[in-house]
């Protein structure tokens, strides 16, 4: 269960799957676990035949909590989802994580443990950001305690510090202040989004100049026009939409994603 990110190094790319409302959520349909587990294994193998390093299985339940919290039968069905991914493509060193939207940290990193994930992704670690839920706020204290009562140092978290899930409320703190603040509350990366190009590359130069050590991975708006330029400047990238037959929520293309990471090896050559 361990990753590769590194601040500098290797670039690593982590194609995103999106699962259709779970049990225990308001938009769930009857029966439809089994075609959504089939579905996320399909997605995994196709990143991994195409060459990724890895995926993020990410909920998509149309409406959330906004406390950090889950329902049993939700994270249940997640593990299943989880540990079926991570046994499809074991072997590969291919980083599976885990996100329950829209901000359930602890049991992510709970279902990261026990499916043997690498890596969980916060959307709010420290401060607090306003979403169409509701006021999301960070316990960065109570995470980071659940996660060492748990055992879970091995499980990476990629925390979200200026994105399209996260935006510090107020607006009055620099990018990189925050991946500070989220470095210093124990995560082992932040990422960042936004899509206009100069801002990206504004946002990952700020993280870099207050938390120089701290991976910085791109967490949506690349595609394969403008993959070379924003990954030149990053660690790695969240990628979805782009590798996906008929754009978001479409199947995995293989093929696309070979293309893709031929653009970004070509970076490190």
């Amino acid at each position: 269960m361990t990753t590769s990110f590194q601040a500098g190094g290797r670039k690593t790319v982590l194609g995103m799957i999106h699962l259709e409302p779970l049990p225990g959520t308001p938009f769930a349909a009857d029966g439809s676990l089994g075609g959504i587990l089939d579905r996320a294994v399909r997605s995994a193998t196709a990143l991994r035949d195409g060459g990724a390093d890895g995926c993020l299985v990410q909920t998509v339940d149309r409406v959330y909590s906004v406390e950090d919290d889950a329902d049993p039968a939700r994270v249940a069905a997640m593990t299943r989802v989880v540990r079926a991914v991570v046994e499809a493509t074991a072997g590969d060193g291919f980083q599976v994580g885990v996100q329950l939207m829209r901000n359930a940290v602890r049991a992510s990193l709970a279902v990261a443990k026990v499916a043997e994930a690498s890596f969980i992704r916060a959307g709010t670690l420290v401060g607090a950001t306003l979403t169409a839920q509701g006021l999301v706020q960070g316990n960065p204290h109570d995470v980071m305690e659940y996660r060492r009562r748990i055992s879970a140092a091995d499980v990476s978290v990629v925390s979200d510090a200026d994105s399209m899930h996260f935006s510090w409320l107020g607006g009055d703190r620099p990018t990189g202040r925050v991946a500070k603040d989220a470095g210093q509350a124990g995560a082992d990366a932040v990422c960042v989004s936004h899509p206009e190009e100069r801002r990206v590359l504004d946002m990952v130069a700020s993280a870099r100049e207050w938390a120089p050590d701290l991976p910085v991975l791109l967490a949506g708006h690349t595609t394969h026009e403008n993959a070379a330029r924003l990954l030149a400047a990053a660690d790695g990238a969240f990628v979805g939409t782009c590798l996906e037959r008929g754009g978001w929520g479409g199947p995995i293309d293989p093929d696309r994603v070979r293309s893709y990471m031929e653009i970004v090896r070509g970076l490190e050559r």
